[in-house]
This record gives structure tokens, sequence and C-alpha cells, in this order.
């Protein structure tokens, strides 16, 4: 008690530099923690994202940019395919469901994915969940000019059942490329934090014989989402379509080449994690600058608990305190710059993915941070503590005139 009382006075009297240091403790403890939250839980998190979906046939070429324009709704497509392996892979014993989609448009950035009706009534995004449109909305008749909006879509364009809106030709938003055509939204897609989210649905054919589009191709597709059987039949349709076959592409398994993404660019969360640890050490560094160069104006109360008969290990120990007060008080801040980061760093990967993360799932670091910032401030206090300890009481118990 009496050394937190030494500690808790020190700090009033240097509130100004205790908040300063705490504040460097803070911005370093919550830079910490986002890089390793946000790296874990996004590599898990695209790992897992497949919108109910085992594998994407397309035309022949990267499996990656196949995942990302079929699944993630990002990317461009890397050419068609004919209506014909559509009903091939359809009929293949080893699929369990499969549904076109051809891309090539948007509204005001959002792509349009024209997409057969099954996609509502026979995929699971998510185990027991499907696509569902809620307030009233209903799936779009796939004779009419009729979209589905994603939520996300919905909330950031304003749309809901009964407006309209005219198409852009383009995945790029361009108002010199507008579509004749008019559609009316008929329903919004219920949240599912996928990346369906950030697409406007519309009937397949509407897309393919929009406007402006070369007829010659009316019934080609941009890929083909596919749920399988079983994860045997992966393997025979790889072999199948990848290693006998030349003209087309099956991705497979999604979560694996996403995985492969990951590791590609695995040296730039090594940056990030080297990045956070450098500033770590000079945080730390701050608060043994902050308590070592307060050393001078403290010798004269040093001497004087010294001759009030303080041992020198509670002179230590209160300096070792102190540090680790403001430390610890520096990483509940922490905490709070983590969220601010957190949430803009997951704004971002929303919009432009359709990806949710959680800052409040957990995560070891939420442990391991503080207790490693605390201790190295600790470790740091050891050399102010050091030079209390060596105090000659005598020197400093001069009058002061």
């Amino acid at each position: 008690m009496t050394l937190w009382l030494i500690v808790r006075r020190s700090l009033r009297q240097h509130l100004l530099s205790t908040f300063i240091t705490s504040m460097s403790i803070a911005l370093a403890g919550g830079l910490c923690l986002s890089v390793w939250t946000i790296k874990d839980q996004a590599n898990a998190t695209f790992t897992g994202v497949d919108s109910g979906f085992d594998a994407v046939l397309g035309a022949r070429g990267s499996k990656l940019q196949l995942v990302l324009n079929s699944i993630f709704h990002v990317e461009a497509s890397a050419g068609n395919l004919a209506w014909e392996d559509y009903t091939d892979i359809k009929a293949n014993p080893s699929v369990a469901a499969a549904v076109p989609i051809a891309v090539g448009d948007n509204f005001r950035g959002y792509r349009l994915v024209g997409v057969s009706t099954n996609l509502f009534t026979e995929i699971e995004y998510k185990p027991g969940q499907r696509f569902e449109v809620y307030g009233g909305g209903r799936v779009f008749d796939p004779s009419r000019r009729e979209a589905v909006v994603g939520s996300f879509v919905a909330q950031k364009l304003g749309l809901g059942v009964g407006d309209t809106f005219h198409p852009y030709h383009g995945l790029i938003f361009d108002e010199k490329k507008q579509h004749a055509e008019t559609y009316v939204v008929v329903g919004v897609l219920r949240p599912s934090n996928t990346p369906s989210d950030r697409v406007i649905w519309i009937p397949l054919a509407g897309l393919q014989r929009m406007s402006g589009h070369d007829p010659k191709t009316a019934t080609d597709l941009s890929a083909v989402l596919v749920k399988l059987r079983s994860a045997q039949a992966g393997f025979r349709l790889d072999l199948l379509y990848n290693k006998q076959g030349n003209r087309l592409t099956m991705a497979w398994p999604i979560g694996q080449i996403m995985a492969q993404l990951f590791s590609k660019i695995s040296w730039f969360d090594r940056v990030l994690e080297l990045i956070a640890y450098l500033v770590a050490v000079v945080a730390v560094g701050s608060v043994l600058a902050s308590i070592y160069n307060s050393m001078n104006e403290r010798r004269r109360d040093i001497a004087i608990l010294r001759a009030l008969g303080a041992r020198r290990r509670t002179i230590v120990g209160t300096i070792i305190l102190e540090t680790v007060a403001i430390s610890a008080f520096g990483m509940v801040l922490a905490f709070g710059v983590y969220f601010a980061i957190f949430t803009l760093v997951a704004s971002v990967i929303r919009a432009e993915m359709g990806v949710v993360l959680v800052a409040t799932q957990w995560h070891p670091v939420m442990l391991w941070a503080p207790g490693l910032m605390i201790a190295l401030s600790a470790v740091a206090g050891l050399v102010p503590a050091f030079k209390a300890y060596r105090t000659n009481v005598a020197d400093h118990l001069v009058p002061v005139s």
C-alpha cells in the first residue's frame, strides 16, 4: 500500500509526461493488437468464404482470378464458356448443384450478376442458411427485367423494393455507358456477411442479352458455380478439366486457392509484424526516457524517503511499479486504439470485398500483447531504478536555498 501511495503521488506530479508516455504505449499496443487480429482473422475469413460452393468452372486461365471474379465479385472474367459446358457439368453425377453466372455490367460501381434462380432455392451459403429476400420482397422473375439487391448495395445506394435503375456497361462505372433497359428492384437480400451482399442480382438472360452486348455470345457464361456431392468428386473433376482437358479451368478447392494467395503475400504480414515490434520497442523506450529524465528532480524525494527509513529495494520497487502502472494504463487505452484501427480497416475490406471482420472476436494477442508490453516496461524500469538505488542520501539532503 505504501509503494502504491508513493507511485500515485509521483504519477500526479508528472501528469503530462505520464499521459504522453501512456499514449505512446497505447498506440504501440493498439497497432500490435490490430496487426495480428486483422491478419489472422482476414486469412481465416477469406479462406473460409465460398458462398456455399465447392468449385468454379470457367474459361482456361488462372484459378485465383476465377475465384476472385465469381465468388468475391472482384477482378475481371478470364473469358467465357459455352452454355453446353454448363449443361454438361450440371448433368455430371458428381455435381449436386450448378449455378450459371454472367458478368459485365454495373450500377454505380456495384456489379450486376446475371444468375439463375436456383441460387436462391438450392444453395446454402452457410449450413442451414439460404439467400433470402425480406421486407415484403421476392426473388426476380427470370422472364422480366427485375433485380434482387444485396444488403450492402441497398444500404449504400438507398435502393428498396419498387425502385428502378438503368445498368451501365462494363465493371467500372462510366456515366457515358448507360444501357437503355430499366430494371425494377423486387427484393433485397437479408445480410449474409458474404461478398454476395455487394452484388445486384438479375436474371441470367437479362444480362446476356443486354443492349450493346454481342448477340453472337448471347448464351455464353462467365462461370459456373458448382456444389459437389463429395470431396472425391473434386478430384475427378479436377482430373477431367484441368489435367485431361485444355479448354476450361476447374477452380477447386476454393479455400485452398485463397490460402495460396495469402501464402504469396505472407512477406507483407511479416513486414507489418516487424513494424509493430519496432513501434513497441520505441514505446517502451519512451517509458524509460520519461522516468529516467525525471530522476534528477526526484533525487531529493528519494533521499528523504531513505532518511525516513525506506530501504533501497523499496525505492527500486516504486520506480518499477511506476513504469508498470504507466504501461498498464497505456494498454487499457490500447484497446480503444485497436477498435478504431480495426473498425476502419474492416469497413474498407467489407466495402471492397464484402467480407466481414469482427473486432470483438477473441485472439490470443489480446492476452500476450498487454503482458509483453507491461513486462518490457518493467524491464526498462530497471535502468532508472538502478539510478535511484545508487542515490547518495547525504548529498541530496542539503537544504535548498
